[in-house]
């Protein structure tokens, strides 16, 4: 049995699109239990709607909806204890869910997670890992907006959680890592990243294989399963791919409604074109998942729709039924008291 703790006030459109995304799962995953928080008069109405996730769920109503828009410091204090965001995280903390998910905003959602969880022993700072869809299929990328600039030893737990994630989703014995950079030459990037390269190589983790640099266009190309960077960096490729996805779609959209015969085209080739759509839709393939936490938090797109908020869901489960928590946990204990991590970064400063 795997429990799942939802804020189903989280999100642009909150019970609409939360409730019918988690019936989606329970279809997909009837071994699942929920417990859901919301404001009930908002809630009861919908999930009168869908009797079976009714029956597999605890209902909790709260007093507190986080904004979308809110500051993660004002989202503490207005809704520390009594938010639906804060309780679907607690009741992870408290042992009641084995994961909590939310598409609510994401710093709150990461300052409420820090706080109730707390981090990791030997993490410095938490990441929050994606999934890209590529030519190969889907890849893992982090940092994508949790840590803002990360130094060698950061990076290098990165290189080790996301190799972790990627045993637990893909079922990768040995999942290949690289670190982006501006180059695949050693002699390229910050100091930061290139003592990280040399921390993993030196390290000679068992549970990655590290392929050593990769740039930008390899993250598309599935070039590793899983590329580690910091946050910026992270962050900036994922706005700029989900960009670039909307601009080929409206690209094809008016191609498409040029002429009659392009019309006929489309609607010949519409199966090929919603393929495509669904492939390059970024609340399809959803679901970011925080790292470092003593504890599982998911994050999906606030503005996806029902499906959406059930690939979240699913990845979540994934998470839970692989021991995702587990796997980080026994990397991190035998790679922080036997890699001579401190040294090697050390002798990198040294020769620059």
């Amino acid at each position: 049995m795997v429990r799942i703790s939802i804020d189903v006030m989280g999100g642009d459109f909150g019970p609409k699109v939360v409730i019918p995304g988690a019936a989606k799962a329970l279809e997909r995953h009837p071994d699942t239990r929920f417990v859901l928080f919301g404001i009930e008069q908002d809630c009861a109405p919908l999930l009168e709607k869908y009797p079976k996730l009714k029956a597999a769920s605890t209902f909790r109503h709260c007093d507190v909806a986080v904004g979308m828009d809110e500051k993660p410091s004002q989202a503490l204090r207005r809704g520390r204890g009594k938010s639906s965001m804060w309780l679907a995280i607690d009741a992870v903390a408290k042992g009641e869910a084995d994961v909590a998910v939310s598409a609510g905003n994401t710093g709150a959602l990461m300052a409420m997670a820090k706080f109730c969880l707390r981090m990791m022993a030997n993490i410095e700072r938490p990441a929050i890992a994606g999934i890209w869809p590529t030519l190969k299929g889907e890849s893992i990328v982090l940092d994508i907006g949790a840590t803002i600039g990360a130094d060698a030893n950061q990076l290098f737990d990165f290189a080790l959680m996301g190799g972790a994630m990627a045993r637990a989703l893909f079922e990768i014995d040995r999942p290949t890592v690289g670190l982006l950079n501006v180059g695949v030459e050693e002699i390229k990037g910050q100091e930061e990243v290139k003592a990280a390269g040399q921390l993993i190589r030196e390290a000679n983790v068992d549970t990655i294989d590290y392929i050593g640099f990769v740039e930008g266009d390899d993250i598309g190309r599935g070039t590793a399963d899983v590329v580690v960077t910091e946050g910026f960096s992270g962050n900036i490729a994922l706005k700029a791919a989900e960009g670039t996805a909307r601009q080929i779609a409206e690209y094809l959209r008016a191609a498409m409604s040029r002429t009659w015969l392009a019309r006929l085209g489309y609607i010949l080739a519409k199966s090929a074109f919603d393929r495509v759509r669904e492939k390059m839709d970024p609340r399809k393939v959803n679901g970011g998942v925080f790292l470092g936490l003593n504890g599982v938090v998911i994050k999906s797109h606030g503005g996806t729709d029902a499906e959406g908020f059930a690939a979240a869901v699913d990845v979540g489960y994934d998470m839970v039924r692989n021991g995702l928590k587990q796997k980080i946990e026994n990397d991190l204990k035998k790679y922080h008291a036997e890699s001579p991590v401190q040294n090697v970064v050390k002798s990198v400063s040294d020769g620059v």
